[in-house]
Protein backbone atom coordinates (compact mmCIF):
# COMPACT_ATOMS: atom_id res chain seq x y z
CA UNK A 1 0.00 0.00 0.00
CA UNK A 2 1.42 3.58 -0.96
CA UNK A 3 1.27 6.29 2.17
CA UNK A 4 0.81 9.84 1.60
CA UNK A 5 3.21 11.40 3.90
CA UNK A 6 1.03 13.96 4.81
CA UNK A 7 2.69 17.25 7.02
CA UNK A 8 -0.08 16.88 9.36
CA UNK A 9 -3.83 16.60 10.35
CA UNK A 10 -4.87 19.91 8.62
CA UNK A 11 -3.20 18.95 5.37
CA UNK A 12 -4.96 15.72 5.07
CA UNK A 13 -8.45 17.59 6.00
CA UNK A 14 -7.45 20.09 2.75
CA UNK A 15 -7.27 17.11 0.57
CA UNK A 16 -10.59 15.58 1.38
CA UNK A 17 -12.26 19.77 1.19
CA UNK A 18 -10.46 20.03 -2.58
CA UNK A 19 -11.78 16.24 -3.37
CA UNK A 20 -15.11 16.37 -1.67
CA UNK A 21 -15.58 20.57 -0.95
CA UNK A 22 -19.56 20.80 -2.07
CA UNK A 23 -20.60 17.32 -0.49
CA UNK A 24 -22.21 16.58 2.65
CA UNK A 25 -19.32 16.35 5.88
CA UNK A 26 -21.22 16.07 8.92
CA UNK A 27 -24.95 15.85 9.85
CA UNK A 28 -26.47 16.22 13.49
CA UNK A 29 -30.25 15.59 14.46
CA UNK A 30 -32.42 18.82 15.28
CA UNK A 31 -35.43 16.98 16.05
CA UNK A 32 -36.07 12.95 15.96
CA UNK A 33 -35.44 11.80 12.14
CA UNK A 34 -34.69 15.17 11.36
CA UNK A 35 -30.85 16.89 10.48
CA UNK A 36 -29.23 19.74 9.37
CA UNK A 37 -25.27 19.26 7.51
CA UNK A 38 -22.30 21.03 6.52
CA UNK A 39 -20.55 20.73 3.20
CA UNK A 40 -16.56 19.55 3.62
CA UNK A 41 -16.00 23.33 2.23
CA UNK A 42 -18.23 24.74 5.27
CA UNK A 43 -16.91 22.32 7.99
CA UNK A 44 -13.29 23.82 6.35
CA UNK A 45 -13.92 27.50 6.60
CA UNK A 46 -15.45 26.52 10.14
CA UNK A 47 -12.22 25.03 11.20
CA UNK A 48 -10.28 27.87 9.78
CA UNK A 49 -12.39 30.13 12.31
CA UNK A 50 -11.62 28.23 15.29
CA UNK A 51 -7.95 27.80 15.06
CA UNK A 52 -8.11 31.45 14.70
CA UNK A 53 -10.29 32.43 17.48
CA UNK A 54 -7.47 30.26 19.35
CA UNK A 55 -4.86 32.32 18.26
CA UNK A 56 -6.89 35.61 19.11
CA UNK A 57 -7.00 33.76 22.64
CA UNK A 58 -3.39 33.88 22.30
CA UNK A 59 -3.12 30.03 21.79
CA UNK A 60 0.51 28.98 20.39
CA UNK A 61 2.03 25.90 18.70
CA UNK A 62 2.28 23.34 21.29
CA UNK A 63 -0.23 24.24 23.32
CA UNK A 64 -2.64 21.89 24.77
CA UNK A 65 -6.73 22.33 24.62
CA UNK A 66 -9.20 20.07 26.32
CA UNK A 67 -12.58 18.89 25.55
CA UNK A 68 -14.89 17.76 27.70
CA UNK A 69 -18.11 16.81 25.83
CA UNK A 70 -20.26 13.90 24.08
CA UNK A 71 -19.13 13.07 20.78
CA UNK A 72 -20.87 15.93 18.45
CA UNK A 73 -20.26 18.07 15.53
CA UNK A 74 -18.59 20.75 17.61
CA UNK A 75 -16.23 18.29 19.21
CA UNK A 76 -14.80 17.41 15.46
CA UNK A 77 -15.36 20.82 14.59
CA UNK A 78 -13.19 21.79 17.56
CA UNK A 79 -10.50 19.17 17.17
CA UNK A 80 -9.74 20.39 14.01
CA UNK A 81 -9.16 23.73 14.47
CA UNK A 82 -7.17 22.69 17.25
CA UNK A 83 -4.92 21.42 15.45
CA UNK A 84 -5.11 24.09 12.71
CA UNK A 85 -3.65 26.59 15.41
CA UNK A 86 -0.99 24.24 16.28
CA UNK A 87 -2.01 23.35 19.56
CA UNK A 88 -2.98 20.01 20.91
CA UNK A 89 -6.20 18.62 21.64
CA UNK A 90 -6.84 16.58 24.68
CA UNK A 91 -10.47 15.16 25.01
CA UNK A 92 -12.28 14.17 28.51
CA UNK A 93 -15.25 12.06 28.61
CA UNK A 94 -18.34 14.19 29.39
CA UNK A 95 -19.19 11.41 32.14
CA UNK A 96 -16.23 12.09 34.50
CA UNK A 97 -16.10 13.45 37.93
CA UNK A 98 -14.50 17.33 38.92
CA UNK A 99 -11.88 15.85 40.48
CA UNK A 100 -10.76 13.51 37.18
CA UNK A 101 -11.15 16.90 34.60
CA UNK A 102 -8.96 18.48 37.50
CA UNK A 103 -6.18 16.15 37.20
CA UNK A 104 -6.29 16.02 33.20
CA UNK A 105 -6.56 19.73 32.82
CA UNK A 106 -3.89 20.16 34.87
CA UNK A 107 -1.29 17.45 33.68
CA UNK A 108 -1.72 18.42 29.94
CA UNK A 109 -0.93 21.97 30.61
CA UNK A 110 -4.03 23.19 29.25
CA UNK A 111 -4.90 26.90 28.34
CA UNK A 112 -8.19 26.48 27.16
CA UNK A 113 -11.46 23.75 27.45
CA UNK A 114 -14.26 23.62 25.45
CA UNK A 115 -17.36 22.03 27.58
CA UNK A 116 -20.83 20.76 26.00
CA UNK A 117 -22.89 22.78 28.03
CA UNK A 118 -23.63 23.89 31.66
CA UNK A 119 -23.65 20.65 33.09
CA UNK A 120 -20.18 20.36 31.96
CA UNK A 121 -19.08 24.41 32.74
CA UNK A 122 -20.52 23.48 36.12
CA UNK A 123 -17.58 21.14 37.18
CA UNK A 124 -15.19 23.27 35.33
CA UNK A 125 -16.43 26.22 37.97
CA UNK A 126 -16.05 23.61 40.62
CA UNK A 127 -12.26 23.08 40.26
CA UNK A 128 -11.89 26.90 38.87
CA UNK A 129 -8.98 27.67 41.52
CA UNK A 130 -6.99 24.69 41.16
CA UNK A 131 -6.65 25.33 37.47
CA UNK A 132 -5.28 28.56 37.17
CA UNK A 133 -3.46 28.57 33.83
CA UNK A 134 -7.03 28.01 31.90
CA UNK A 135 -7.59 31.09 30.53
CA UNK A 136 -11.13 30.47 28.42
CA UNK A 137 -13.71 28.21 28.70
CA UNK A 138 -16.12 27.81 25.87
CA UNK A 139 -19.60 26.48 25.92
CA UNK A 140 -20.40 24.23 22.75
CA UNK A 141 -24.34 24.90 23.86
CA UNK A 142 -26.10 27.13 26.51
CA UNK A 143 -25.44 30.39 28.19
CA UNK A 144 -22.53 31.72 29.28
CA UNK A 145 -22.89 33.00 32.72
CA UNK A 146 -21.70 36.70 33.42
CA UNK A 147 -17.98 35.91 33.85
CA UNK A 148 -15.14 37.18 31.08
CA UNK A 149 -13.82 33.50 32.25
CA UNK A 150 -16.71 31.52 29.94
CA UNK A 151 -17.82 32.62 26.65
CA UNK A 152 -20.59 30.93 24.46
CA UNK A 153 -19.25 29.21 21.29
CA UNK A 154 -20.96 31.95 18.79
CA UNK A 155 -19.23 34.88 20.38
CA UNK A 156 -15.76 32.45 20.54
CA UNK A 157 -15.68 32.00 16.64
CA UNK A 158 -16.32 35.97 16.43
CA UNK A 159 -12.99 36.49 18.42
CA UNK A 160 -10.46 35.27 15.47
CA UNK A 161 -11.84 38.27 12.87
CA UNK A 162 -8.90 40.34 13.01
CA UNK A 163 -6.49 37.18 12.64
CA UNK A 164 -5.47 36.95 9.03
CA UNK A 165 -5.90 33.44 6.65
CA UNK A 166 -2.47 34.09 6.35
CA UNK A 167 -1.29 33.91 10.19
CA UNK A 168 -3.16 31.09 10.17
CA UNK A 169 -1.64 29.32 7.08
CA UNK A 170 1.43 30.15 8.58
CA UNK A 171 0.44 28.49 12.12
CA UNK A 172 -0.90 25.99 10.36
CA UNK A 173 1.86 24.81 8.14
CA UNK A 174 4.28 24.87 10.90
CA UNK A 175 3.16 21.98 12.45
CA UNK A 176 5.40 18.88 11.43
CA UNK A 177 3.80 15.12 11.32
CA UNK A 178 6.21 14.58 14.69
CA UNK A 179 4.56 17.54 16.52
CA UNK A 180 1.73 16.23 18.81
CA UNK A 181 -2.14 16.58 17.41
CA UNK A 182 -3.29 15.20 20.73
CA UNK A 183 -2.71 13.69 23.77
CA UNK A 184 -5.40 10.74 24.95
CA UNK A 185 -5.43 9.86 28.79
CA UNK A 186 -5.58 6.12 29.16
CA UNK A 187 -8.85 4.84 31.40
CA UNK A 188 -6.82 4.29 34.24
CA UNK A 189 -7.81 0.83 34.86
CA UNK A 190 -4.69 0.16 37.14
CA UNK A 191 -4.07 3.42 38.47
CA UNK A 192 -3.28 6.94 37.64
CA UNK A 193 -4.00 7.72 33.95
CA UNK A 194 -1.74 8.14 31.56
CA UNK A 195 -1.65 10.83 28.74
CA UNK A 196 -0.46 9.10 25.02
CA UNK A 197 0.89 11.77 22.95
CA UNK A 198 0.13 11.33 19.63
CA UNK A 199 1.88 12.70 16.68
CA UNK A 200 0.06 14.01 13.44
CA UNK A 201 2.08 11.26 11.74
CA UNK A 202 0.25 8.76 14.18
CA UNK A 203 -2.96 10.02 13.12
CA UNK A 204 -2.52 10.49 9.46
CA UNK A 205 -0.74 7.26 9.17
CA UNK A 206 -3.33 5.04 11.01
CA UNK A 207 -6.05 6.47 9.18
CA UNK A 208 -4.61 5.47 5.80
CA UNK A 209 -4.04 1.85 7.28
CA UNK A 210 -7.90 1.82 8.86
CA UNK A 211 -8.47 2.73 5.11
CA UNK A 212 -6.49 0.22 3.52
CA UNK A 213 -8.03 -2.73 5.67
CA UNK A 214 -11.41 -2.36 5.29
CA UNK A 215 -13.97 -1.30 2.68
CA UNK A 216 -14.43 2.36 3.55
CA UNK A 217 -16.40 4.01 0.17
CA UNK A 218 -17.17 7.34 -1.17
CA UNK A 219 -20.11 7.87 -0.11
CA UNK A 220 -20.71 5.78 2.45
CA UNK A 221 -23.19 6.95 5.33
CA UNK A 222 -20.88 6.62 8.63
CA UNK A 223 -22.79 6.65 12.35
CA UNK A 224 -21.16 7.94 15.15
CA UNK A 225 -22.11 7.50 18.76
CA UNK A 226 -18.96 6.65 21.08
CA UNK A 227 -17.20 9.00 23.06
CA UNK A 228 -14.73 11.16 20.96
CA UNK A 229 -12.47 10.95 24.10
CA UNK A 230 -11.74 7.83 23.42
CA UNK A 231 -9.30 7.09 20.69
CA UNK A 232 -10.81 4.18 18.71
CA UNK A 233 -13.69 6.84 18.08
CA UNK A 234 -11.28 9.50 17.08
CA UNK A 235 -9.39 6.72 14.69
CA UNK A 236 -12.62 5.46 12.92
CA UNK A 237 -13.64 9.58 12.48
CA UNK A 238 -10.25 10.39 11.22
CA UNK A 239 -10.28 7.14 8.81
CA UNK A 240 -13.89 8.67 7.39
CA UNK A 241 -12.30 12.41 7.55
CA UNK A 242 -9.61 10.90 5.00
CA UNK A 243 -12.04 8.79 2.74
CA UNK A 244 -14.56 12.07 2.60
CA UNK A 245 -17.78 9.42 4.05
CA UNK A 246 -20.36 11.60 5.99
CA UNK A 247 -20.61 11.17 9.49
CA UNK A 248 -24.22 11.78 11.65
CA UNK A 249 -24.06 11.80 14.96
CA UNK A 250 -26.07 10.09 17.56
CA UNK A 251 -28.15 12.44 19.66
CA UNK A 252 -27.24 10.42 22.89
CA UNK A 253 -26.76 6.68 23.89
CA UNK A 254 -30.72 6.89 25.21
CA UNK A 255 -31.52 7.69 21.26
CA UNK A 256 -28.60 5.57 19.69
CA UNK A 257 -31.05 2.75 18.04
CA UNK A 258 -34.03 5.54 16.51
CA UNK A 259 -31.16 7.75 15.23
CA UNK A 260 -29.31 4.77 13.73
CA UNK A 261 -32.54 4.15 11.83
CA UNK A 262 -32.64 7.29 10.52
CA UNK A 263 -29.09 7.33 9.51
CA UNK A 264 -29.01 4.37 7.98
CA UNK A 265 -25.34 3.86 7.87
CA UNK A 266 -23.17 1.78 5.48
CA UNK A 267 -20.94 1.08 8.59
CA UNK A 268 -20.61 2.00 12.29
CA UNK A 269 -17.48 0.90 15.06
CA UNK A 270 -18.81 0.10 18.03
CA UNK A 271 -17.66 -1.82 20.92
CA UNK A 272 -18.74 -4.82 22.33
CA UNK A 273 -21.56 -4.07 24.96
CA UNK A 274 -23.79 -2.58 22.24
CA UNK A 275 -23.89 -5.72 20.39
CA UNK A 276 -24.36 -7.82 23.46
CA UNK A 277 -27.40 -5.97 24.03
CA UNK A 278 -28.92 -6.21 21.01
CA UNK A 279 -28.39 -9.65 20.99
CA UNK A 280 -29.67 -10.17 24.06
CA UNK A 281 -33.07 -7.99 23.03
CA UNK A 282 -33.12 -10.59 20.22
CA UNK A 283 -33.07 -13.86 21.76
CA UNK A 284 -35.28 -12.64 24.92
CA UNK A 285 -38.08 -11.25 22.53
CA UNK A 286 -37.95 -14.60 20.33
CA UNK A 287 -38.14 -16.36 23.88
CA UNK A 288 -41.18 -13.99 24.72
CA UNK A 289 -42.66 -15.15 22.00
CA UNK A 290 -42.30 -18.44 22.55
CA UNK A 291 -44.20 -20.86 20.42
CA UNK A 292 -44.35 -21.16 15.90
CA UNK A 293 -42.61 -17.67 16.79
CA UNK A 294 -39.83 -18.99 18.79
CA UNK A 295 -39.85 -22.44 16.50
CA UNK A 296 -39.54 -20.57 13.47
CA UNK A 297 -36.27 -18.01 15.21
CA UNK A 298 -34.57 -21.34 16.05
CA UNK A 299 -34.77 -22.44 12.24
CA UNK A 300 -33.60 -19.34 10.78
CA UNK A 301 -31.11 -19.06 13.56
CA UNK A 302 -29.86 -23.06 12.74
CA UNK A 303 -30.04 -22.09 8.76
CA UNK A 304 -28.23 -18.79 8.82
CA UNK A 305 -25.37 -20.65 10.48
CA UNK A 306 -25.00 -23.19 8.54
CA UNK A 307 -25.08 -20.33 5.55
CA UNK A 308 -22.51 -18.35 7.81
CA UNK A 309 -20.19 -21.38 8.12
CA UNK A 310 -20.22 -21.95 4.58
CA UNK A 311 -18.95 -18.42 3.76
CA UNK A 312 -16.64 -18.53 6.56
CA UNK A 313 -15.05 -21.45 4.83
CA UNK A 314 -15.30 -19.72 1.38
CA UNK A 315 -17.80 -22.58 0.09
CA UNK A 316 -20.14 -21.72 -1.87
CA UNK A 317 -24.03 -21.52 -0.53
CA UNK A 318 -25.98 -24.74 -2.39
CA UNK A 319 -29.12 -23.57 -4.03
CA UNK A 320 -31.65 -25.15 -1.59
CA UNK A 321 -29.89 -23.50 1.51
CA UNK A 322 -29.71 -20.62 -0.40
CA UNK A 323 -33.88 -20.63 -0.74
CA UNK A 324 -34.04 -21.60 3.03
CA UNK A 325 -31.46 -18.43 3.65
CA UNK A 326 -33.53 -16.31 1.36
CA UNK A 327 -37.08 -17.32 3.32
CA UNK A 328 -35.03 -17.03 6.86
CA UNK A 329 -33.74 -13.58 6.04
CA UNK A 330 -37.54 -12.25 5.18
CA UNK A 331 -39.20 -13.84 8.29
CA UNK A 332 -36.91 -13.30 11.27
CA UNK A 333 -32.93 -11.46 9.84
CA UNK A 334 -34.55 -8.61 8.35
CA UNK A 335 -35.92 -7.25 11.45
CA UNK A 336 -32.67 -7.25 12.90
CA UNK A 337 -30.71 -6.11 9.82
CA UNK A 338 -33.86 -2.95 9.95
CA UNK A 339 -32.98 -2.37 13.99
CA UNK A 340 -29.64 -1.13 12.51
CA UNK A 341 -30.47 0.86 9.37
CA UNK A 342 -31.09 -1.88 6.97
CA UNK A 343 -28.49 -1.22 4.86
CA UNK A 344 -25.40 -2.11 7.00
CA UNK A 345 -22.39 -3.57 5.09
CA UNK A 346 -20.54 -4.47 7.77
CA UNK A 347 -19.52 -3.23 10.94
CA UNK A 348 -16.34 -2.81 13.33
CA UNK A 349 -16.15 -3.96 16.97
CA UNK A 350 -12.90 -2.98 19.30
CA UNK A 351 -11.50 -1.78 22.55
CA UNK A 352 -12.44 -5.05 24.71
CA UNK A 353 -13.01 -8.97 22.98
CA UNK A 354 -16.25 -9.82 21.41
CA UNK A 355 -17.66 -13.24 22.01
CA UNK A 356 -17.49 -15.49 19.27
CA UNK A 357 -20.84 -16.39 19.56
CA UNK A 358 -22.29 -13.04 18.95
CA UNK A 359 -20.18 -12.60 16.17
CA UNK A 360 -21.52 -15.56 14.58
CA UNK A 361 -25.30 -14.99 15.63
CA UNK A 362 -24.81 -11.23 13.78
CA UNK A 363 -23.26 -13.31 10.76
CA UNK A 364 -25.73 -15.50 10.52
CA UNK A 365 -28.45 -12.88 10.64
CA UNK A 366 -26.39 -10.85 7.54
CA UNK A 367 -24.62 -8.56 9.40
CA UNK A 368 -20.66 -8.77 9.51
CA UNK A 369 -19.10 -7.63 12.95
CA UNK A 370 -15.38 -7.52 11.64
CA UNK A 371 -13.21 -7.55 15.21
CA UNK A 372 -10.41 -5.50 15.81
CA UNK A 373 -7.96 -4.45 18.34
CA UNK A 374 -5.57 -1.55 19.59
CA UNK A 375 -4.67 0.54 21.97
CA UNK A 376 -4.30 4.26 23.35
CA UNK A 377 -0.93 3.85 22.22
CA UNK A 378 -0.59 2.49 18.86
CA UNK A 379 -3.38 5.13 18.02
CA UNK A 380 -6.26 2.51 18.37
CA UNK A 381 -5.35 0.59 15.65
CA UNK A 382 -2.86 -2.82 14.92
CA UNK A 383 -4.69 -5.43 13.77
CA UNK A 384 -8.60 -5.89 12.15
CA UNK A 385 -10.04 -8.98 10.28
CA UNK A 386 -10.79 -7.85 6.20
CA UNK A 387 -14.37 -7.75 5.46
CA UNK A 388 -13.47 -10.96 2.94
CA UNK A 389 -10.94 -12.75 5.18
CA UNK A 390 -12.35 -12.90 8.62
CA UNK A 391 -12.52 -15.22 12.10
CA UNK A 392 -14.68 -15.01 15.13
CA UNK A 393 -12.81 -15.16 18.13
CA UNK A 394 -9.30 -13.49 16.58
CA UNK A 395 -8.50 -9.88 15.95
CA UNK A 396 -7.35 -10.12 12.24
CA UNK A 397 -4.19 -9.04 10.69
CA UNK A 398 -1.95 -6.22 11.08
CA UNK A 399 -3.13 -3.31 8.93
CA UNK A 400 -0.47 -2.26 6.11
CA UNK A 401 2.86 -0.65 7.42
CA UNK A 402 2.46 -2.14 10.79
CA UNK A 403 4.60 -5.06 12.45
CA UNK A 404 3.69 -7.86 14.75
CA UNK A 405 5.63 -10.23 16.69
CA UNK A 406 4.83 -12.02 20.08
CA UNK A 407 7.50 -11.96 23.01
CA UNK A 408 9.40 -15.49 24.73
CA UNK A 409 6.62 -14.66 27.08
CA UNK A 410 3.97 -14.51 24.74
CA UNK A 411 3.24 -11.03 24.75
CA UNK A 412 1.91 -9.00 22.02
CA UNK A 413 4.53 -6.26 19.98
CA UNK A 414 3.49 -3.72 17.75
CA UNK A 415 5.73 -1.41 15.77
CA UNK A 416 5.05 1.07 13.24
CA UNK A 417 3.72 4.76 12.79
CA UNK A 418 0.87 4.33 14.34
CA UNK A 419 3.19 4.09 18.02
CA UNK A 420 2.39 7.42 20.15
CA UNK A 421 5.55 9.46 20.75
CA UNK A 422 5.66 9.26 24.51
CA UNK A 423 3.27 9.19 27.67
CA UNK A 424 3.16 12.94 28.34
CA UNK A 425 6.00 14.00 31.25
CA UNK A 426 6.01 9.90 32.03
CA UNK A 427 9.40 9.23 31.09
CA UNK A 428 10.09 6.04 32.97
CA UNK A 429 7.13 4.89 32.15
CA UNK A 430 7.68 5.38 28.50
CA UNK A 431 10.79 4.06 28.74
CA UNK A 432 9.16 0.61 29.96
CA UNK A 433 6.47 0.47 27.54
CA UNK A 434 8.40 1.37 24.33
CA UNK A 435 11.51 -0.50 23.52
CA UNK A 436 14.80 1.44 22.33
CA UNK A 437 13.90 -0.34 19.01
CA UNK A 438 10.41 1.35 18.80
CA UNK A 439 8.20 -2.11 19.67
CA UNK A 440 5.43 -1.82 21.63
CA UNK A 441 4.70 -3.89 24.52
CA UNK A 442 0.68 -4.20 24.70
CA UNK A 443 0.84 -6.15 27.78
CA UNK A 444 -2.21 -8.52 25.96
CA UNK A 445 -1.14 -12.29 25.37
CA UNK A 446 -1.14 -13.32 22.16
CA UNK A 447 -0.54 -15.86 19.12
CA UNK A 448 0.45 -15.42 15.81
CA UNK A 449 -0.38 -17.98 12.91
CA UNK A 450 0.83 -18.78 9.30
CA UNK A 451 -1.44 -15.88 7.59
CA UNK A 452 -0.13 -13.90 10.41
CA UNK A 453 -3.71 -13.71 12.36
CA UNK A 454 -3.55 -12.74 15.55
CA UNK A 455 -5.45 -14.65 18.31
CA UNK A 456 -5.72 -12.60 21.85
CA UNK A 457 -5.56 -15.43 25.07
CA UNK A 458 -5.41 -12.94 28.07
CA UNK A 459 -3.81 -9.85 29.22
CA UNK A 460 -0.53 -10.07 31.31
CA UNK A 461 -1.89 -8.13 34.35
CA UNK A 462 -5.22 -10.48 34.70
CA UNK A 463 -3.74 -13.69 33.78
CA UNK A 464 -5.15 -15.73 36.92
CA UNK A 465 -2.85 -18.36 38.01
CA UNK A 466 -4.75 -20.65 40.33
CA UNK A 467 -3.18 -22.52 43.70
CA UNK A 468 -3.24 -25.28 40.90
CA UNK A 469 -0.85 -23.82 38.83
CA UNK A 470 -3.15 -23.00 36.12
CA UNK A 471 -3.04 -20.40 34.04
CA UNK A 472 -6.29 -19.05 33.13
CA UNK A 473 -7.35 -15.60 30.89
CA UNK A 474 -10.52 -14.44 32.78
CA UNK A 475 -12.02 -11.92 29.76
CA UNK A 476 -13.34 -15.08 27.37
CA UNK A 477 -14.76 -16.58 30.22
CA UNK A 478 -16.52 -13.26 31.60
CA UNK A 479 -17.35 -13.36 27.88
CA UNK A 480 -19.62 -16.36 27.54
CA UNK A 481 -21.12 -16.11 30.97
CA UNK A 482 -22.22 -12.09 29.86
CA UNK A 483 -24.40 -13.68 27.62
CA UNK A 484 -26.92 -15.09 29.74
CA UNK A 485 -29.58 -12.59 28.84
CA UNK A 486 -30.07 -12.33 33.22
CA UNK A 487 -26.07 -10.93 33.31
CA UNK A 488 -24.65 -7.42 32.94
CA UNK A 489 -21.16 -7.60 34.14
CA UNK A 490 -19.01 -10.31 34.70
CA UNK A 491 -15.64 -10.44 37.30
CA UNK A 492 -14.09 -13.40 37.55
CA UNK A 493 -11.62 -14.16 40.43
CA UNK A 494 -9.38 -16.84 41.26
CA UNK A 495 -5.46 -16.09 41.56
CA UNK A 496 -3.97 -18.18 43.93
CA UNK A 497 -7.23 -19.45 45.01
CA UNK A 498 -8.32 -23.29 44.71
CA UNK A 499 -11.43 -22.37 42.22
CA UNK A 500 -12.43 -19.32 40.34
CA UNK A 501 -15.85 -17.46 41.43
CA UNK A 502 -17.43 -14.50 39.93
CA UNK A 503 -19.28 -11.06 41.19
CA UNK A 504 -22.13 -10.52 38.86
CA UNK A 505 -24.23 -7.67 37.97
CA UNK A 506 -27.75 -8.11 36.64
CA UNK A 507 -29.53 -6.48 33.13
CA UNK A 508 -32.13 -4.77 34.77
CA UNK A 509 -34.60 -5.11 32.25
CA UNK A 510 -34.32 -9.08 31.89
CA UNK A 511 -34.11 -9.64 35.48
CA UNK A 512 -37.01 -6.94 36.47
CA UNK A 513 -39.45 -8.95 33.97
CA UNK A 514 -38.47 -12.28 35.31
CA UNK A 515 -39.32 -11.01 38.94
CA UNK A 516 -42.24 -10.25 37.99
CA UNK A 517 -43.48 -13.57 36.70
CA UNK A 518 -41.98 -15.07 39.03
CA UNK A 519 -44.18 -12.63 41.63
CA UNK A 520 -41.20 -11.37 43.72
CA UNK A 521 -41.84 -8.16 45.08
CA UNK A 522 -39.34 -5.49 44.97
CA UNK A 523 -38.90 -1.65 44.50
CA UNK A 524 -35.47 -1.27 43.11
CA UNK A 525 -33.06 -3.75 41.16
CA UNK A 526 -31.04 -3.97 44.04
CA UNK A 527 -32.80 -5.41 46.32
CA UNK A 528 -32.88 -8.14 43.73
CA UNK A 529 -29.04 -8.83 44.09
CA UNK A 530 -30.29 -10.14 47.73
CA UNK A 531 -32.97 -12.14 46.71
CA UNK A 532 -32.79 -15.83 47.29
CA UNK A 533 -34.48 -16.59 43.98
CA UNK A 534 -32.37 -14.38 41.91
CA UNK A 535 -29.33 -16.08 43.29
CA UNK A 536 -30.18 -19.74 42.10
CA UNK A 537 -31.24 -18.42 38.64
CA UNK A 538 -27.69 -16.79 38.13
CA UNK A 539 -26.28 -19.74 39.66
CA UNK A 540 -27.46 -21.94 37.04
CA UNK A 541 -27.13 -19.87 34.13
CA UNK A 542 -23.49 -19.68 35.02
CA UNK A 543 -23.83 -23.38 35.57
CA UNK A 544 -25.02 -24.11 32.02
CA UNK A 545 -22.34 -21.58 30.94
CA UNK A 546 -19.63 -23.60 32.62
CA UNK A 547 -20.53 -26.53 30.13
CA UNK A 548 -18.39 -24.45 27.85
CA UNK A 549 -15.15 -24.65 29.74
CA UNK A 550 -12.44 -27.09 31.10
CA UNK A 551 -13.15 -28.17 34.77
CA UNK A 552 -10.46 -25.70 36.39
CA UNK A 553 -11.82 -22.88 34.05
CA UNK A 554 -15.51 -23.29 35.77
CA UNK A 555 -16.76 -20.62 37.81
CA UNK A 556 -17.54 -22.90 41.06
CA UNK A 557 -19.18 -19.87 42.85
CA UNK A 558 -20.91 -16.46 42.26
CA UNK A 559 -22.55 -13.79 44.43
CA UNK A 560 -24.91 -11.08 42.58
CA UNK A 561 -24.05 -7.60 43.54
CA UNK A 562 -25.45 -4.12 42.49
CA UNK A 563 -24.30 -2.78 39.02
CA UNK A 564 -20.54 -1.23 38.18
CA UNK A 565 -20.97 2.49 37.53
CA UNK A 566 -18.57 5.65 36.38
CA UNK A 567 -20.97 7.33 39.37
CA UNK A 568 -19.94 4.48 41.77
CA UNK A 569 -15.83 4.46 40.53
CA UNK A 570 -16.13 0.89 39.16
CA UNK A 571 -15.91 1.15 36.10
CA UNK A 572 -13.69 3.56 33.50
CA UNK A 573 -15.76 5.99 30.67
CA UNK A 574 -15.15 3.06 28.25
CA UNK A 575 -17.35 0.83 30.31
CA UNK A 576 -13.77 -0.95 31.54
CA UNK A 577 -14.56 -2.65 34.91
CA UNK A 578 -12.00 -1.72 37.77
CA UNK A 579 -11.44 -5.01 38.92
CA UNK A 580 -8.67 -3.50 41.21
CA UNK A 581 -10.76 -0.95 43.21
CA UNK A 582 -13.84 -3.45 42.60
CA UNK A 583 -11.63 -6.40 44.32
CA UNK A 584 -10.93 -3.70 47.51
CA UNK A 585 -14.44 -2.65 47.46
CA UNK A 586 -15.76 -6.44 48.30
CA UNK A 587 -12.58 -7.85 49.64
CA UNK A 588 -15.06 -9.09 52.38
CA UNK A 589 -17.80 -10.65 49.73
CA UNK A 590 -15.03 -12.42 47.65
CA UNK A 591 -13.61 -14.31 50.77
CA UNK A 592 -16.67 -15.12 51.33
CA UNK A 593 -16.84 -17.19 48.63
CA UNK A 594 -13.38 -18.95 49.89
CA UNK A 595 -14.34 -20.61 53.39
CA UNK A 596 -11.14 -21.16 55.22
CA UNK A 597 -10.15 -25.27 55.29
Amino acid sequence: MQFVDFQNTHAMLLATVDRHRDQAAYRWFTAPGQTESVTWGEFYDQVRQVGKSLMALGVEKGDKVNIISYSCYQWILADMGINSAGAATVGIYQSNLPKDCQYIIDHSDAVVVFVQDNVQLDKVMEIRAQIPDVRKVVLFNGEAPDDDWAISFEDFMALGKDVSDKDLDERARSMTPQDAAGIVYTSGTTGVPKGAVLTHDNITFTAQSVKGSTTIKDGDEVFLFLPLAHVFARTCAYATLLVGCPTTFTRSMETVVEDMQATRPHWFASVPRIYEKVYSKVISGAEAKGGAALKIFQWARAVGEQVGDLKLAKKPVPFALGLKYALANKLVFSKVQAALGGRVRWCISGAAPLNPDIGKFFHAAGVLIVEGIGMTEDTSFSHLNRYDNYRFGWVGQPGPGIEQKTGDDGEVMIRGRNVMKEYYKMPEETAANITEDGWLLTGDIGEIDNEEFLRITGRKKELIITAGGKNIAPAAIEGVIATSKYINQVFVIGDRRKFLSALITLDEENITAWAGEQGIAFKSVDELTTNEQVQKLIEDEVAAKNGQFASFESVKKVTVVPEFTIANGLITPTLKVKKNVVATQYEDTINSMYPVD
